[in-house]
């Protein structure tokens, strides 16, 4: 028989049938209503918040107020830091790819132990014969030891030309890396602008120069024999040497590499001297004891020599000088002769003559007057326009005359003598005064002063000796005193120099010695080749 409680309904298409649920107890929901009833109870007890725990929060955390605005101000101080550490983080990342080269200060340490007679002041007997070169006057006769140290410390760094790198501290190392590496830069911008115009500089200081020692100008192909020649070309940054190998050379200078240009042998033809032409397309070279001489064509490339010149009665062509007019060579003749010889039809057009032999010639800046020094200790002034001698004097405390030169500003005019004093005229008062007064007296050389140069802007002058080793000395021409710091002392580089020469800015300084190199100085003041 059917159970007839419950109605069977017509079941929907798609749709599962309903589960039955199971019907609760009345006990069961009693219970439930009952536990639902305590919950709110509970809640509503800890809703309400006790006096005790409430004061306790407020001097915890302080009033509600008061905590959110203590939070604000805590999350803005927090932004703020974190900006300045930011800040920090990014100067200290700049100033390293600055260069990194700057620590913070070390503290510094305390001596582990101190002796109290260390700070006593005792005074040092200068008057020892062990000290006695330290002082500088007679008031000096007792010295502290602090002050002697001092004293010795300069003596020493003046020897040296500065603080040797074994002594400078690592800040000192730091600065001098930098300044290298802005010597190089100055270097390549050198290197870079060699055009013919006249460099400006402020003027050079006194006591120190500043100056690197480079690569031999001749590194690339050295002489066999000695050098007699070294010469910066007028325009190009070239340099030339000759010597007794029968040879002369032209050098690129850059100071790191000077490759060489080129070379031509002249077959049995030591060569006495060799020099540009005015315009620095040709080179003349001269030789020991031969009546003939060289002409090098550089433009085409063509040497020719020259057998003989209409007019010149002498046994030898030695020595010569460049009329800075061009076009002229003046030669050094025997018996106080001097020749003046026009390259282009290769002959004698006048002739000069003084009393005894000749032993150097100057030109004036403009050409236009001669200081021809004899070996008797006279020098005469000869109008090359009239040919007659303008003016003679002589040479102050000189028995027997080596060399002349004079600068091309037209102010200073160098004698120099067997006894190795180098005497500084006004080049003014040499043309109108019988009896000029010399402006110093260079004492520096104990032999004879064979070779006498002036830089491009007449404030250095370069004197040597062929007759000693390391025998050059470099003037300061505003202060007339002599650079202390060239030739550095430490180990022989120049041997007997027979040649000196200046780049035609100053930028370079180069001399020829006797064992077949051309030690080359980059002088740092100057910014131009």
């Amino acid at each position: 028989m059917e159970d007839m409680s419950f109605i069977k309904l017509p079941a929907d298409e798609g749709k599962q049938p309903a589960k039955k649920r199971a019907k609760l107890p009345q006990s069961s929901l009693v219970e439930e209503e009952e536990e639902r009833q305590r919950n709110v109870k509970n809640l509503a007890v800890l809703g309400e918040k006790n006096s005790s725990v409430k004061l306790l929060e407020e001097l915890v955390f302080g009033a509600e107020e008061e905590l959110l605005e203590r939070l604000v101000e805590e999350d803005e101080d927090q932004t703020g830091l974190l900006l300045l550490e930011d800040k920090d983080e990014e100067e200290a990342k700049e100033s390293e790819d600055e260069g990194g080269m700057r620590q913070e200060p070390q503290a510094e340490k305390k001596a582990a132990w101190v002796d109290e007679d260390d700070e006593l002041e005792e005074e040092v007997d200068m008057k020892h014969r062990f000290r006695r070169n330290l002082m500088k006057g007679e008031a000096e006769s007792t010295m502290t030891k602090q002050k002697l140290q001092q004293r010795m410390r300069e003596q020493f760094q003046k020897a040296m030309g500065g603080t040797p790198s074994w002594a400078e501290s690592s800040d000192q190392k730091r600065r001098r890396r930098r300044r290298a590496e802005e010597d190089e830069d100055e270097e390549d911008d050198l290197l870079r602008r060699t055009g013919n115009f006249v460099a400006s500089s402020d003027s050079l200081p006194s006591g120190i120069l500043r100056v690197k020692k480079c690569l031999h100008a001749n590194s690339t192909r050295p002489s066999e024999d000695r050098l007699t020649t070294v010469q910066f070309h007028p325009s190009a940054q070239v340099v030339m040497t000759a010597g007794l190998d029968q040879s002369v050379s032209l050098f690129q200078v850059d100071g790191k590499t000077n490759p060489k240009i080129q070379s031509i042998h002249l077959e049995r033809f030591p060569v006495h001297k060799a020099q540009f032409s005015v315009d620095g397309e040709m080179v003349i070279a001269t030789s020991l004891k031969n009546k003939m001489f060289y002409l090098y064509d550089m433009m085409e490339g063509r040497v020719s020599p020259v057998h003989t010149v209409r007019g010149l009665n002498e046994a030898r062509v030695k020595e010569f000088s460049v009329c800075p007019e061009g076009g002229a060579l003046l030669l050094t003749g025997t018996n106080g002769y001097l020749h003046v010889l026009t390259l282009k039809t290769k002959e004698v057009v006048r002739s000069m003559k003084i009393n005894g032999d000749v032993s150097g010639v100057a030109f004036s800046p403009d050409g236009s007057k001669v200081f021809a020094n004899s070996e008797d200790g006279e020098v005469y002034v000869w109008d090359m326009r009239s040919s007659r001698c303008v003016n003679r004097f002589t040479d102050d405390g000189c028995v027997r005359g080596t060399s002349i030169a004079t600068s091309q500003n037209g102010q200073y005019l160098a004698c120099g003598s067997q006894s190795g004093v180098v005497n500084v005229y006004s080049q003014e008062a040499c043309l109108n005064s019988a009896n000029p007064k010399p402006l110093k007296a260079v004492m520096n050389l104990l032999t004879s002063a064979t070779a006498l140069t002036f830089n491009p802007t007449s404030e250095i002058l370069a004197i040597a000796s062929r007759a000693e080793d390391e025998a050059v000395r470099l003037v300061h021409l505003p202060s007339l005193t002599v650079f202390s710091n060239f030739p550095v002392a430490k180990r022989k580089i120049v041997y007997r120099a027979s040649c000196l020469d200046f780049s035609p800015h100053s930028g370079f300084f180069s001399l020829a010695n006797n064992k077949g190199h051309a030690p080359l100085y980059r002088l740092l003041h100057y910014k131009e080749f």
